[in-house]
C-alpha cells in the first residue's frame, strides 16, 4: 500500500511529511482531530521497513489518540509524530539526532499549536526539553529539571495495572496471586507493570528483545523468561503486551491461550477481525486506547489542566471505571470490547459537536 492509498483510506485532517537527506530520517506528523482541542500525541522514533509503513503507523496512532483523549475526558484532539530512522535509534549519533529534533521542532512551530507532542517509543523527556525550547513550547513531558512534570511512564504503568485488575475481575479473577501474567516488553512501562503484578503474587512470565532487561526480571522478580517468538504461543491467565503494536491478528487471536489481554501497546490488534475472534472465544480485551491513557492523563493533567500529582493519580484510577463501562456495553450490545470502546469515544465526540452547535 503506497502513501497515497494510506491517506486516501484515512479520515484524519492533516498529514505532513519531510525527508532529511543528511541523516536519512523521514518525519511525519498526522493530525486526526481537533474537535475537543489541539491535537496531541507522542513522537515515535524507530526504524521502519518502509516510509509507507511509517506514515500508516502515524495515521493509525493519531486516530487512536482521538479516541484516547475522548474516553479519558481530556480537552485535546488526536495526533501523532513518527520519525522513521535509517537504523536503530541507538545507532544514531548525537549530532544527527539533534539535527532531527531541530527539523521536528520546525514542523511543530509551523503547525503553530494545532498539534502538541510528547515522548513515545524512542524519545524521552530530555528530547521534549529540546523540542519545547525550539518549537515555541509545543511539547509535553519535559524533565522536572526543565520545569516539566517528568516521564509519563509511571502513570501509564499505573493505568495498565488498574486495567489489568478490572479486566481480570471481568473473567472472575479477583486476585492475581498465583496467576500466570505474561508481560511482553520490559521498557519503562512494561517493567513497572511487571513489578506491580509480581508484588501481587502473580507468577510472572516476561519477554523482551533485550537480554539484560530479561535478566533483571528473572533475578529481581523471579520471572520465567520466554523467547520473543514464543510469546503468543505461551499459555497464561493475563497477556500484557507492552511493546509495539500489531501483536494480535485474527490467526493469533484464534489460538492465543489466555483469558485477558490488557497492556500498554498502542494498536495491539493487527486487524479489525481480531477483536471479534477474541470476543467469540470469551477472551476479554482491554482496548489499548483506554487502558494506556495514564500517560496522556499525566501530561495533559499536569501541563494543561494544572492538576497536582495526586489529582492525576485519582484520574488514572478511573480507567478501571471506564473499562467496566466498556465491558458492560459490549455485553449489552453483543459486540467486541474494542468496538464498544470506540462507540463510547464517538458518543463523547458527538456530544461535543452538539454542544458547539447549540
Amino acid at each position: 500500500m503506497g502513501m497515497e492509498t494510506v491517506i486516501e483510506h484515512w479520515d484524519g485532517r492533516v498529514c505532513c511529511s519531510r525527508y532529511d537527506a543528511e541523516t536519512g530520517a523521514f518525519l511525519t506528523v498526522a493530525i486526526h482531530s481537533r474537535q475537543l482541542g489541539p491535537a496531541t500525541g507522542g513522537t515515535r522514533a524507530m526504524a521502519y521497513p518502509s516510509r509507507e509503513l511509517a506514515v500508516g503507523d502515524a495515521t493509525r496512532l493519531a486516530s487512536s489518540m482521538t479516541h484516547k483523549m475522548a474516553v479519558a475526558g481530556l480537552p485535546m484532539g488526536g495526533g501523532k509524530s513518527v520519525i522513521a530512522l535509517p537504523r536503530d535509534r541507538r545507532e544514531i549519533g548525537e549530532a544527527d539526532w539533534h539535527r532531527i529534533l531541530v527539523l521536528h521542532a520546525e514542523t511543530l512551530a509551523t503547525l503553530n499549536g494545532s498539534y502538541w507532542t510528547g515522548p513515545d517509543v524512542g524519545t524521552s523527556s530530555a528530547d521534549m526539553d529540546v523540542l519545547h525550547g525550539l518549537s515555541g513550547g509545543y511539547a509535553f513531558g519535559r524533565s522536572e529539571a526543565a520545569g516539566g512534570p517528568g516521564s509519563s511512564a509511571p502513570e501509564t504503568a499505573h493505568g495498565v495495572y488498574v486495567g489489568i485488575r478490572e479486566s481480570a475481575r471481568e473473567v472472575g479473577i479477583s486476585d492475581l496471586a498465583g496467576r500466570r501474567v505474561l508481560v511482553q516488553g520490559l521498557g519503562a512501562v512494561g517493567m513497572d507493570v511487571a513489578r506491580r503484578v509480581a508484588a501481587d503474587g502473580a507468577r510472572l512470565i516476561a519477554s523482551d528483545i533485550d537480554p539484560l532487561r530479561c535478566e533483571v526480571a528473572r533475578t529481581e522478580l523471579d520471572a520465567e523468561i520466554v523467547a520473543v517468538d514464543d510469546v503468543v504461543s505461551t499459555a497464561c491467565d493475563v497477556f500484557v503486551p507492552c511493546a509495539t503494536g500489531g501483536v494480535i491478528d485474527r490467526r493469533v487471536a484464534s489460538t492465543l491461550e489466555t483469558r485477558v489481554v490488557a497492556g500498554s501497546a498502542n494498536n495491539v490488534l493487527a486487524d479489525d477481525a481480531a477483536a471479534d475472534v477474541l470476543a467469540s472465544r470469551g477472551i476479554v480485551l482491554a482496548p489499548d486506547f483506554v487502558i494506556n491513557s495514564g500517560g496522556g492523563i499525566h501530561l495533559v493533567g499536569r501541563e494543561v489542566l494544572g492538576w497536582t500529582a495526586d489529582e492525576v493519580s485519582l484520574h488514572v484510577e478511573r480507567i478501571g471505571r471506564t473499562l467496566a463501562e466498556v465491558f458492560e456495553r459490549a455485553r449489552t450490545e453483543r459486540t467486541s470490547t474494542d468496538l464498544a470502546a470506540r462507540r463510547l469515544a464517538d458518543d463523547v465526540l458527538a456530544r461535543s459537536t452538539q454542544s458547539v452547535a447549540s
